[in-house]
Formats: structure tokens, C-alpha cells, sequence
């Protein structure tokens, strides 16, 4: 992992370790992003944390994502249901909201590395 911001929000919910976050609904929180098209904004630490405890997320450089699908190496990744990385593939007119971009190929449970660098693609 090479980090160059990590920052740290309160858990609206419990985060789990390597997820892919979201805003929550105040100021200073955070929960797992749910949907390719949740605004992502980092990945969490390896600890996570408890509803309401304190988690660092990793906003800027390369952080350790847990993969929910094969994944190759250079994929845009967003998130699925559980805040986990899978290969971005938005259908045609549809926006997913990209995390970043794979450093390594794996598969589902792996703990693999993005470079993070949000931004949007459309099918």
C-alpha cells in the first residue's frame, strides 16, 4: 500500500476492512458503497471499523481493495453490492462511478491493489 492521503471519517455503518466507501448521510461519515453508481471516495484501511467508530480511508494513491470478481490488471474498478472491487462495465447510456485502476489481476476474496483515482465511465 502506498497511501498519500489517508483521512479519517466516522463508520455511519459497519466498514469492513479493503471496501470501497461512500459519503454518508452527514458530514464526516462514511459507509460501503452499493451500487456501481454510489459516488466512491476511497478504500478502507485493514482494520475497519464498528457503527460509529472512527475508520481511515485511503483517498489518494494506491490502497488494498478486496475483489468481489475476476479482475485483470489495468481494469477501472467500482464497486458491487458490498463495497468489494469488481471490472467496471456500465451498459449502454449508464454511468459507473470508478474507484480506480487494478495494479493487480485476481480474483473474488483477493486483496488486490488500486490506484485510486475516481472519475466517471460511461457505457
Amino acid at each position: 500500500m502506498n497511501p498519500l492521503l489517508i483521512k479519517n471519517y466516522t463508520a455511519q455503518a459497519v466498514v469492513l476492512p479493503h471496501r470501497i466507501v461512500k459519503f454518508g448521510a452527514a458530514d464526516g461519515e462514511v459507509l460501503h458503497a452499493a451500487a456501481a453508481s454510489d459516488l466512491s471516495v476511497g478504500v478502507t484501511d485493514t482494520l475497519g471499523a464498528e457503527l460509529g467508530g472512527r475508520v481511515d480511508v485511503v483517498r489518494i494513491g494506491i490502497g488494498n481493495v478486496e475483489y468481489g470478481g475476476t479482475v485483470a490488471r489495468g481494469a477501472k474498478l467500482t464497486s458491487d453490492s458490498t463495497g468489494r472491487a469488481v471490472a467496471a462495465a456500465p451498459s449502454a447510456g449508464a454511468n459507473a462511478q470508478i474507484i480506480g485502476t487494478a495494479e493487480l489481476s485476481g480474483v473474488v476474496g483477493d486483496i488486490g491493489k488500486v490506484l485510486i483515482n475516481p472519475s466517471i465511465m460511461q457505457g
